[in-house]
Order: C-alpha cells, then sequence, then structure tokens
C-alpha cells in the first residue's frame, strides 16, 4: 500500500468520527498501521475535522519519526504506536472522549456486560484501566497511557475485547484496520450508554448470564460462527 493510499483511508476513518458524533472539535483520533512498511498514519494534532484534507494526514515509523507530513502528528501517536507494537493482531486504534463511555473512564469503572448487545461485540465487561501513577505521569506520558492498556489485557485477549476504557481519561478501540477500529468506537459509545441506563435504571442489576454471554459471543465471532451471510 502506497503512502498515499493509507493516509486516504485513515483520513476517511477519522471523518467518520466526524460523522457520527463521536467528536467535538478535536476530541479524537485515528490511525492505521501497515505492518510491511513499518509505518502510522495519524491524524495531526488540534487540526478541527472541517478543516481538514488527505494531505494533512502524518505518517510516522514505530519509533515515532515523522517520515511523511508536514504537520505534527496526533499528541497521542505514542499511545497508538505502543498499542501496535504490543497487539501484533491489530492494524487500527481510535481514541475518542465520547460522552457515555468518558464518563465511565471519569467515574473509573469498567462497563458490566448487562446484556446481549455487549456480548455481541465484547467478551466480558468492557475494562477500565488503573489509574496512572505519578511515576508514569513524569514520565512519557502518551506512552505511559499505551502502558495503562497493556498493562490491563495481560490476562485478556484484545482481539476478544477491542475496547478500553482508560481511568479518568477516555476510551480507546482497534480493530483490523482503522475503519473497523472506528466501528468499535461507535459500538462501545452504544454500550456504554446502554449501560449507563441500565444501571441507572436499577442499581442492582447483575451481569448477563455467563452462557448467554458466551452464547452470544461465540455465535458472531467463534469457529462455529453462523451470525450474518457466508
Amino acid at each position: 500500500m502506497s503512502y498515499r493510499e493509507l493516509k486516504e483511508q485513515v483520513y476517511e476513518a477519522n471523518m467518520q468520527l466526524h460523522h457520527r458524533n463521536l467528536v467535538v472539535y478535536t476530541w479524537g483520533n485515528v490511525s492505521q498501521v501497515d505492518r510491511e512498511r513499518g509505518v502510522v498514519a495519524i491524524k495531526p494534532s488540534g487540526v478541527a475535522y472541517e478543516n481538514m484534507t488527505v494531505d494533512d494526514i502524518v505518517v510516522v515509523d514505530l519509533d515515532n519519526t515523522v517520515v511523511e507530513g508536514n504537520l505534527r502528528p496526533s499528541s497521542d501517536t505514542r499511545t497508538h504506536t505502543h498499542l501496535y507494537r504490543h497487539f501484533e493482531n491489530i492494524g487500527g486504534v481510535t481514541h475518542t472522549h465520547s460522552t457515555y463511555a468518558t464518563a465511565w473512564a471519569q467515574a473509573q469503572q469498567s462497563i458490566p456486560c448487562y446484556g446481549t448487545t455487549h456480548a455481541d461485540y465484547a467478551y466480558g465487561d468492557i475494562p477500565c484501566t488503573a489509574v496512572m501513577s505519578d511515576e508514569q505521569i513524569q514520565r512519557d506520558y502518551e506512552e505511559e497511557t499505551g502502558v495503562q492498556i497493556t498493562d490491563c489485557f495481560r490476562e485478556r485477549s484484545p482481539v476478544e475485547t477491542p475496547m478500553v476504557i482508560i481511568a479518568g481519561h477516555a476510551p480507546f478501540t482497534w480493530g483490523k484496520d482503522a475503519a473497523q477500529s472506528v466501528y468499535h468506537a461507535v459500538i462501545l459509545e452504544e454500550i456504554a450508554k446502554m449501560a449507563y441506563l441500565t444501571k441507572t435504571l436499577q442499581p442492582q442489576t447483575p451481569p448477563l448470564k455467563q452462557g448467554i454471554v458466551d452464547k452470544h459471543y461465540q455465535r458472531k465471532h467463534g469457529k462455529n460462527a453462523y451470525y450474518g451471510q457466508n
């Protein structure tokens, strides 16, 4: 894939955030990795979506050095590249400050799996990371944000749960490419909203029965999945 093609895909994915009302002003970014070339295309820092063009997308290597582009890459670039280095099966990453998912982040709570909609897209709860330590804050903050996420997934599959809530911050999602990472960001916001409303209506609602969670996740993602068309 040429740099131009990579930048076009990342531009379109970023614009989907804008069209889906998941971002306000410049509050978000999407990237995609080209693993053969060892580069990542990502939104430029502080550029409003309505003003952004394909040419504004910045290409960096996995060590965060700009290899193409005249603008500074997103301030969250080091978080994205950290995820690409540690989650080998992902190809795209999205970060937003969407309202309901961010509310869960600010409450520093994981999102329980209350229903089958959640179970269709994420296996188990959507985890909330630990709060960043003072030592981490004083180091490379954006890199340490990536560490928060990968630490949270030591005992969990990033494929089975392609989304996370960062304590006190906001959500990150990922997928096979930039477009799928945005898709998961849209899904996460809806799941977060449903969970919030469920907890508001009945604070003592238990998580969904595990057998139903397994059934819904496996019928869509398991080796014998039968949801959708072949």
